[in-house]
Order: structure tokens, then sequence, then C-alpha cells
């Protein structure tokens, strides 16, 4: 008992250990098929989401399109009214142009020129002459004057001295010359004021738009630069795109005709081991025939063609022809000279096995090569459909790099020509700047002494106006 109790321990042992890798393996199954189902209606889910939103993504684009066709619509209409607008107004503006060229013919004509000269008034002026103040006087002014014209000599100034150094113009004549010379340098220095702050004005602009210019320049020098990278780059990839479509259309046409001649070859591997079946059945039925009549399987009647009926129906039969050929031919038997022929039962039956078993053996081949027939058509068209996914992409890839290059090399004219015309632009800026620097340069090299002469000039010319209204500087 004790015996018979450790044994079914024992078995109870090995069967709950038995069990519970059984559990154990059943579990790790159903959690792989907990997670395949998970994954599946997650898939399922996210395939829901997806045609829902090409869906939307549909309605979108033909409400899209029903806008750009109704778009397009008013575009035509309002291109034609624009068209028809602008007919108006060059059928207008030519006509302008035409009574302009016309008015300009009449006011040119001879006869109106001559009218213009008589009629148009011409300017003329005239000195009035004033009274003479004393020598003296004139004379201390014009000592003033003298002092303010040393430094440089202008010709308003010497006509102001000319006119006191005559004895025939008066000092009203003078003062008013006087009053219009310090008018004159007071304008000259508010032109220079301005002038200095217009130089420095237009050259600070120069030279931001200088610096503006190159900067666009070497930023369009950087992007065509790029430009020709992307483009070398492009036409590369779609050199290497087109090798490879090439490549794979001439591996395509490979494969096509060895996956024919393969098929020749099985066609005629089946037709020639179909014959040598055939041939073979037909020995072992005609042995059958003789050694084992009860195998035999007699041949299947044959339809006569329209000749043998008709040779039937006249009574000529080869069996008949041949039966006549022996009558005709027939000799004298031979004379016995042994026994009755005994059949061959025992090497026929090792000949019927040898047939048998090449017909087993043809069998075998023609099952491996229907196989092989099937898994090169099954391997030929996955190839096909490989190929053809390939090429799809290349093709694809192909187009894109082409619209890249285009796209690259119409950014690059772009580009190009913003290059031309900063250049051209800098250069005249530089131009610009040459120019303001001799225009500007010497005004502002002596723009403090011409001040400062100007303002000596205007307080000579004051104490010289001073002195003919009758002041007296004999004590300065």
């Amino acid at each position: 008992m004790a015996k018979s109790l450790a044994d079914a321990t024992s078995d109870e042992s090995a069967a709950a250990k038995t069990y519970e890798e059984l559990m154990s393996a059943k579990r790790k199954e159903v959690d792989a098929l907990t997670a395949q189902i998970e994954s599946k209606t997650q898939r399922s889910g996210e395939l829901g989401v997806s045609i829902v939103e090409l869906k939307s993504d549909l309605s979108d684009t033909e409400a899209q399109l029903l806008e750009d066709q109704a778009v397009l619509k008013e575009l035509e209409q309002g291109c034609a009214s624009k068209d028809a607008e602008w007919e108006e107004r060059s059928k207008t503006r030519q006509e302008e142009l035409v009574a302009i060229a016309e008015t300009i013919k009449i006011l040119n004509d001879d006869d109106a020129l001559e009218l213009f000269k008589k009629t148009l008034p011409a300017a003329s002026a005239a000195f009035v002459q004033v009274e003479r103040r004393s020598a003296a006087v004139r004379a201390r002014a014009l000592g003033l004057l003298r002092r303010a014209a040393r430094p440089r000599s202008r010709a308003d100034l010497d006509v102001i001295m000319l006119a006191m150094s005559g004895k025939k113009i008066g000092f009203e004549k003078v003062i008013a010359m006087i009053d219009g010379m310090v008018a004159t340098l007071k304008r000259e220095q508010v032109d220079d004021d301005g002038k200095k702050e217009y130089c420095g004005k237009q050259f600070d602009d120069a030279d931001d738009k200088k610096k503006g210019l190159q900067r666009d320049v070497s930023d369009a020098e950087t992007a065509i630069a790029n430009a020709q990278e992307g483009i070398a780059a492009a036409k590369e990839d779609i050199k290497k795109l087109g090798d490879a479509i090439n490549d794979l259309d001439k591996m395509v046409a490979a494969a096509t005709a060895l996956r024919k001649e393969e098929h020749d070859e099985f066609k005629a591997l089946i037709a020639s081991n179909s014959a040598a079946k055939n041939l073979l059945g037909f020995a072992k039925n005609r042995l059958n025939k003789f050694y084992n009549p009860k195998m035999y399987k007699p041949a299947a009647k044959v339809e006569l063609s329209t000749m043998d009926r008709t040779a039937e129906s006249m009574g000529v039969t080869l069996a008949q022809v041949s039966s006549h050929q022996q009558r005709n031919t027939a000799v004298e038997p031979p004379p016995a000279t042994w026994d009755s022929y005994a059949k061959k039962s025992g090497e026929n039956a090792g000949v019927l096995a040898m047939i048998d078993l090449l017909i087993k053996d043809l069998d075998k081949e023609i099952t491996e090569a229907e196989t092989d027939e099937k898994n090169s058509q099954k391997d030929y068209e996955a190839l096909m459909s490989d190929s053809a996914a390939k090429r799809t992409e290349d093709s694809k890839g192909l187009t894109e790099k082409g619209a890249l290059k285009a796209d690259l090399e119409a950014a690059l004219e772009k580009h190009t020509e913003a290059e031309k015309m900063g250049t051209r632009d800098l250069m005249m800026t530089e131009k610009y700047i040459s120019e303001l620097h001799a225009e500007c340069d010497w005004l502002l090299k002596y723009f403090e002494a011409r001040q400062e002469a100007r303002s000596e000039e205007i307080d000579s010319l004051g104490k010289a106006k001073a002195v003919l209204s009758g002041a007296d500087f004999s004590l300065l």
C-alpha cells in the first residue's frame, strides 16, 4: 500500500506538472491571441477613422472645387469686362494723343511763333539815380567795403564798390544794394546749411543703401550657389533613377524571356513525357493482350473520316487489301520442325514491371516539373509585381526630381536676375556716392571757413550801411 501510495503520488505530481505546463502554454497562446485581437481591433479603429477622414477630405475637396469653379466663372466674366474697358481706354487714349499732337503742331507753326514774339512782353530793368552824399561818407563806407572784400573777391561786392566809387549814384541805391548783398549772403548761408544737412543725409542714406545692396548681392550669390548645387544633385538623382528604371526594364525583359523559355521547356517536357507514357501504356496493353487477355483494354472505336467512310462504302478496307496482298504473295507452308510455341509468362512479368516503373518515373518527373513550373510562375508573378511597384516608385521619384529641378532652375534664374539687378544698383549707388563726394566734400571741408568769412562780410556790410546812414565809427 505504501508503494502504491508513492506511485500514485508520483503520478499525481507528474500529472499536475503536465497540467501546469499545458496551462502555461495555453495562457501564452491566449495572451498572444488577445494581443492579436487588440492589434486588429486598434487597426480596425484606425482604418475607420482614416475612412472618415478621407470622406471628409473628399467632401471638402468637392466643396473647394465648386468654389474654385465659381471663382473661375467670376474671373472669366470680370476679365471679359476688363478687356472691354481696356479697349475703350486704349481708344480714348489714342484719341487724346492725336489731339495733343495736333495742338503741338498748331502751336509750333511759324505764324504762331511770329505772333507770340509780337504779343509776349519782354523783361526790362532800369536804374533810378539818387542824390549824392558827401565824398567823405562815401570814402569811409568804401573803406569798410574794401576791408570786407579783402579775404576774397565777390562780383556783387565789386559792383557795390564800383557804384560807390562813382559819383552819379546816391547812397539810397548803394544801401539797397548792400541790403540785397546781405540778403544774398544770408540766403547763401541758409543754402550752405541746407546743403550740409542734405549731404550728410544723402551720405547716410547712400551708405545704408550700399550696405543693403551688398547684403542682397551676397544673399543672391549664396542662393545661386545653393540652387546650382541643388540642380546638380537633382540631375544626378534623375540620372540614377533613369539608370535604375532602364536596368529594371532590362531585368524584367530578361526574366520574362527566361520564364518563357522555362515554360516552353516545361510544355515540351510534358508533351514528351505524356507521349512516352502513352507509348509505354500502349506497349503494356499490347503485351497484356497476348499474355494477360483479361487485363487487355481494347482500343476505343475511332470515328472514321469522310475518306475512310467512302472507302468502306466501296468495300475496300485495309484488312482486305492486306489479305489480298497476303493471298497474292502466299507460299507453301514450311515443313514442321519443332513443337508448339509456349508463352513466356515469367519474362513477361519482369517486362511489365519495368514498364510500370518507367511510367511511375515519368509521372514523378511530370509532377516535379508541374511543381517547379507552378513555383517558377509564382516567383515570376511576384517579381513582376515588385518590379512594377519599384518602377512606379522610381517613376514618381523621377517626376518629383524633374519638378524639383525645374523649380530650382526657375529659382536660379530669379536669383541670377536679382544678383544682376543688385550688382547694377550697387554700381549706380557707388557712382552716386562718388558724385556726392565730388559735390559735397569741398563744402563740408570749408564749411566753417565759409561761414566765418560770410559772417565777417555781413558785419562789414552792416557797418558800411550804418556809415552811409549817418553813423560815426571814428571812435572804434
